[in-house]
């Protein structure tokens, strides 16, 4: 028979558990409301946030950010700089060119000594040498020294190292080893390459005023110390800091599986941006407002900056192989607007609104072309490559100011919009054509490992 029911003191609560007693068995019954699984905490944060809860991530952001901002300053402050009191754009010209060449070969190496003995005891030397580069160009401008002087001092600062690389092998040696690595690099990229843009959106505003509030020398001095500092204390976030390797068995990255391909993506890539800059120039030129020049090209950083960070939130469908052409097809396909908005209107706010849609699909492209660099490159040489990636992009960016300059000189600024169709469209028919629509076949695939897969350091 049964016994009567017994209840505790907590029984008048309405979600405590009722318990009742009968002769051979004691029931629990819970009365609290049910509702959905509660999901992990760090999965109820955004991308970011998870992102940025990694130990020592934060620290080491903020003084990259400082250092990587004169990235997009020095050239500008050099040429208003130098054609501000010897009066030649020219001179000025050359002057920058050279220091870009000689970036371009200089710069890997910087990278691969980084990676054989550590960012701390390598880039902290190479900042210092390329700050004395700076303060040498200064001197030898004000005090009137021989143009050779000039072309000597700014090829001394290629020693600057990458900082976005540095930045980039951060993250990845942070997330080495997690379950969620793959999505996490995705949102880390996506973040650098927001940072790139942010800095070559602020970096020209930022010198172009101090040397014409101040004085010509002003954007290369700030310029100098921001990175100096910068650096500084970057290197000095030793926790996050990549372990060296010094006996890196693997074969160069440039001679790597897949590589090779990136880079010409990259070349061509970079010529979207060097044309697009000239270009965009010489129309406001040509419209008779050259000073709103720089604010319409801020505009296309925007769009690339906001595009980047929205990328980064997402989780995107299918492999970065499958995604590149993808990318690249949207990037050519908006880069059809600002060449319509020119041709066929010439109007100076509606190419403002088109280059704001076209850089939405650049952001999107480089942070792909990242993640495979990333992939491709041999364990323990990513700073090299990634270094290799931005030579690209430099040497793209140089074909792509002359071939841009060319065409608006011999046909006019509107048809110089398509150099960057026409390099956009490159980059496409590569991917498409070495790649393939769904990734790398043979010879290439067997060596794409991701980040998940390396062992944990």
């Amino acid at each position: 028979m049964p016994q009567p029911t017994f209840r505790g003191r907590r029984a008048a609560s309405r979600d405590a558990p009722l318990f009742t007693v009968t002769a051979d068995t004691l029931v629990a019954v819970d009365f609290a409301p049910r509702g959905r699984p509660k999901k992990p905490k760090d999965r109820e944060c955004g991308p970011y946030r998870r992102l940025f809860a990694l130990p020592g991530a934060r620290a080491f952001t903020v003084w990259n950010l400082v250092a990587r901002l004169p990235m997009g300053m020095f050239s500008v402050s050099a040429v208003m700089m130098i054609a501000g009191t010897r009066g030649s754009y020219a001179l000025a010209g050359a002057v920058v060119a050279t220091g870009l060449a000689a970036t371009a070969v200089i710069a890997p190496w910087t990278a691969r000594l980084v990676d054989r003995y550590g960012q701390a005891r390598v880039a902290l030397p190479a900042t210092v040498s390329a700050v004395l580069g700076s303060l040498a160009l200064l001197l030898c401008v004000r005090h009137g020294a021989p143009d050779w002087t000039l072309f000597a001092a700014y090829a001394a600062t290629a020693t600057t190292p990458n900082t976005g690389g540095m930045s980039r092998a951060r993250w990845a040696h942070l997330l080495t080893g997690r379950a969620d690595a793959a999505e996490g690099l995705h949102t880390a990229n996506s973040f650098e390459q927001a940072a790139d843009e942010l800095c070559f959106m602020l970096g020209p505003v930022l010198a172009a005023f101090l040397c014409s509030a101040l004085f010509p020398e002003a954007g290369t001095l700030v310029g100098a110390v921001l990175l100096l500092t910068g650096v500084t204390l970057f290197v000095a976030q030793r926790s996050t800091e990549p372990p060296a390797e010094r006996r890196a068995t693997g074969r160069a990255p440039f001679r790597a599986p897949g590589m090779r391909p990136l880079l010409v993506v990259c070349l061509a890539t970079g010529a979207v941006f060097g044309s697009m800059e000239v270009v965009t120039i010489a129309f406001a030129d040509a419209q008779g407002h050259r000073p709103a020049a720089g604010a319409v090209l801020a505009l296309q950083a925007a769009g690339s900056c906001a595009a980047g960070l929205a990328y980064g939130a997402v989780r995107p469908a299918g492999s970065a192989w499958s995604r590149l052409p993808l990318c690249l097809a949207a990037m050519t396909a908006l880069m059809v607007l600002p060449l319509l908005a020119a041709a066929l209107t010439g109007s100076l706010p509606l190419l403002a609104g088109a280059l704001l849609l076209a850089g939405m699909a650049t952001a999107p492209t480089m942070v792909t072309t990242m993640t495979l660099v990333q992939r491709c490159t041999p364990e323990g040489r990513l700073n090299e490559g990634m270094t290799l990636a931005v030579t690209g992009l430099l040497g793209g960016i140089a074909c792509g100011s002359a071939a841009g300059g060319w065409l608006v000189e011999h046909a006019s600024a509107a048809a110089g919009y398509g150099v960057p169709v026409a390099a956009a469209g490159t980059a496409l028919l590569t991917a498409l054509a070495l790649f393939g629509p769904l990734g790398p076949r043979s010879p290439f695939g067997p060596s794409n490992r991701s980040v998940e897969s390396r062992p944990a350091h």
